[in-house]
């Protein structure tokens, strides 16, 4: 197995933001992004995966992010109650 580059996290995770052709851009902490080669990161890496600066994926911080994304799209889907309007 080819040796990984180490990825400069700087002070934090990166984020995978988006995955096109051969390239992954990651998102760094500070907002920024950066474009590498996908032979470089792990195969099984998707969209939203958070990486180790090692560049291995944190599972459970991937999956802690996906859980508090989707709770907040519940929260915000939730069905309005209709309220009563006095006059």
């Amino acid at each position: 197995m080819p040796k990984r580059k180490r990825l400069q996290a700087r002070s934090g995770p990166l984020i995978v933001d988006a995955i096109e052709g051969d390239f992954a851009r990651l998102e760094r902490p500070d907002g920024t992004t950066v474009d590498l080669a996908l032979v470089d990161l792990p195969e099984s890496i998707h969209e939203g995966d958070v990486l180790t600066s090692d560049g291995e994926i944190d599972h459970a911080e991937t999956e802690r992010r996906r859980a508090a994304a989707q709770a907040h799209l519940d929260a915000v889907n939730l069905p309005q109650t209709p309220q009563e309007i006095d006059l």
